[in-house]
């Protein structure tokens, strides 16, 4: 069953249809709601890194003093004293720095479940239209590998991150404490490093989106071709989708390769120059301790912390590279909350009954031209309309704006007053549902595959739909019935029957109106009639659309309407359309084998 649980609204992805990037300040903004969200333990986390940090800068500092008592002539008890303050200090500073990273990590996992149940949501709540437009593999590409990257940074590289910045602070903040001259030195030291750093952000993130977006076009083309399959191989596209395919990768090795090169030349200019701040302290310290200005142990401790610093330093600079990518896949991710939604702020009233109005409807594709031109229709409620004419004639375009799919052009579609495709998704459900020949079989069990329509249904009701579309005899031979496990690997179903599914659900979400576009293409003809039969009986008195490639449909129906190169050209009873010999009737004679006018 596809249902239209969400209509469009204008659009405003970006080029080409993409669905748009989180700009750097969104990402700031969602990144700070995130740590807000669970503020008291990142505080905690903090906290454990500072007292980590603090207990790290004993050593150093103890070191220098042995060497200042032994320079002094103190014993080795004096010695063994300070050793061990060394030992402990080391032993608190382990304490805290695992019970800190524990901590991290809790953080990192309770704020990635947020992010991807926000994830999860956002996409849910996009207009089908611009997934379509956007494509399948840029939606599953953020959800997957974008909202994976984001993880690791949460759970590994922010923890990791934190822990090393605030020792950086303290090592540093010792350094001055030494002496300020020192420190400065130390700070002066690091300026190839800033330069570095400053030319891999300016180019990074570009770098990063780019590779995001190449990752996520070679996803859209193998999962176009993938599904396509059978129809790239009926028109002989084979050399065209491999070359599409083959295009798409040497624009990712492309995108990768820069990235690679960025890192190539940050990092190695990063490594030379850690070496710098320590032997500027060095010489310094030299020249005033031979002038008496400055103990031994102090010059040795300041060059302890900068060896020291180069470490946590280290770690930062990777991390910031890590970032970079981790932070152009949360821009991607974040990025759906700038897609249009389906429902303006503040809602829409609620219809004021089912009758639904197409008034100068126009529609047009992105890259195609008008498909609808100027179409006038009322559907009253309880009414079964049939839709027929010529292939292209724009009838599945037609049932995508009854049930709010797409908004037009041009003209309205609305269901009591209201337009359909600013419906609240809940509403919309419960009004229009839209049922084509495409249809999923979830992995779980029969159950689950019904329980998606109406989470409330008893097993009673599961059953009843199940028999209304012609289904529980073959579920209830499955092992287990309800119970049974469909999917992949599992009990498998065949097209009929994973149709039958669809249209179970239908039965369960109970519209007022049904759009069926080929929903029972799959069946053969003897169950087919017998499908749709049973959907008339259960949805007696709701309205049905149906687009109609079996003439009996229309044969059945209350009135027919006839599409034309996108208009509204005839609109009867089947009687009343036969005998006026128009468009129909030739459909009619020519279904039924006989010669036009017989």
């Amino acid at each position: 069953m596809t249902a239209a649980t969400e209509g469009t609204g204008t659009e405003t992805t970006e080029s080409r249809g993409r669905l748009p990037v989180a700009a750097p300040a969104d990402v700031r903004r969602a990144a700070g709601r995130l740590v807000r969200a669970d503020g008291r333990a990142f505080a905690t986390v903090l906290v454990l890194n500072m007292l980590a940090a603090g207990a790290g800068l004993a050593g150093p500092w103890l070191l220098g003093r042995i060497i200042d008592e032994v320079r002094a002539g103190g014993g080795v008890g004096a010695v063994d004293r300070l050793a061990l303050g060394i030992l402990l200090c080391a032993l608190a500073q382990l304490l805290l720095a695992r019970w800190a990273r524990y901590a991290g990590h809790r953080f990192g996992e309770r704020t990635l479940a947020r992010v991807r149940e926000q994830f999860v949501g956002r996409a849910l709540a996009l207009p089908a239209s611009v997934v379509e437009r956007a494509g399948t593999g840029d939606l599953t590409t953020r959800g997957t590998a974008d909202v994976a990257a984001v993880g690791t940074t949460l759970r590994d590289a922010g923890p990791e991150l934190l822990v090393c910045t605030v020792q950086a602070l303290f090592v540093m903040g010792a350094v001055f404490v030494i002496d300020p001259l020192l420190g400065v030195v130390g700070v002066l030291g690091l300026t190839p490093i800033w330069f570095a750093l400053r030319w891999y952000l300016r180019r990074a993130r570009a770098g990063y989106l780019a590779e995001g977006a190449a990752t996520s076009e070679v996803a859209e083309i193998l999962a176009a071709t993938a599904t396509g399959a059978r129809t790239v191989e009926a028109f002989r596209l084979q050399e065209r989708r491999t070359e599409a395919s083959r295009d798409a990768l040497e624009v990712s090795r492309r995108t990768r390769f820069h990235t690679l090169h960025l890192r190539s030349v940050f990092f190695p200019a990063v490594e030379v120059s850690y070496s710098i701040p320590v032997a500027g302290v060095l010489l310094l310290g030299g020249v005033l301790h031979a002038r008496g200005a400055m103990s031994l142990g102090a010059v040795v401790a300041a060059a302890l912390y900068l060896r020291q610093f180069a470490e946590p330093l280290d770690q930062i600079l990777m991390r910031v590279e890590q970032l970079q990518s981790s932070g152009a896949s949360f821009a991607r991710v974040e990025g759906l909350a700038r897609a249009p939604r389906s429902v303006p702020e503040g809602g829409a009233p609620a219809p004021a009954d089912d009758r639904i109005d197409v008034t100068g409807v126009r529609y047009a594709y992105e890259r195609g031209g008008e498909v609808l031109r100027g179409v006038d229709l009322t559907v009253r409620p309880g009414e079964r309309l049939a839709v027929v004419g010529p292939s292209g004639a724009g009838k599945t375009t037609l049932s995508r704006l009854l049930a709010g799919v797409d908004a037009p052009t041009a003209g309205s579609v609305t269901v009591g007053g209201v337009p359909v495709a600013g419906l609240e998704p809940e509403a919309l459900r419960r009004q229009v549902v839209l049922v084509t020949q495409e249809h999923h079989v979830f992995i779980g069990t029969v159950r689950d595959n019904l329980l998606i329509a109406e989470p409330a249904a008893s097993d009673d009701q599961l059953w009843a739909a199940l028999a209304a579309v012609g289904a529980a005899d073959w579920v209830r031979e499955l092992p287990g019935g309800l119970d049974a496990r469909l999917g992949a690997d599992r009990s498998g179903t065949d097209g009929s029957q994973a149709q039958q599914l669809a249209l179970a659900r239908v039965v369960l979400a109970d519209p007022h109106t049904l759009i069926l576009d080929e929903a029972t293409a799959l069946l053969d003809p003897t169950t087919a009639r017998h499908t749709e039969r049973a959907l008339a009986a259960v949805l007696e008195g709701r309205t049905v659309i149906a687009i109609a490639h079996r003439l009996h449909t229309a044969h059945d129906a209350d009135r027919v309407a006839v599409m034309e190169d996108g208009r509204l050209t005839e609109l009867g009873t089947h009687e009343e359309l036969v005998r006026a010999g128009g468009a129909y009737a030739a459909l009619w004679s020519t279904w039924h084998g006989e010669p036009r006018g017989r």
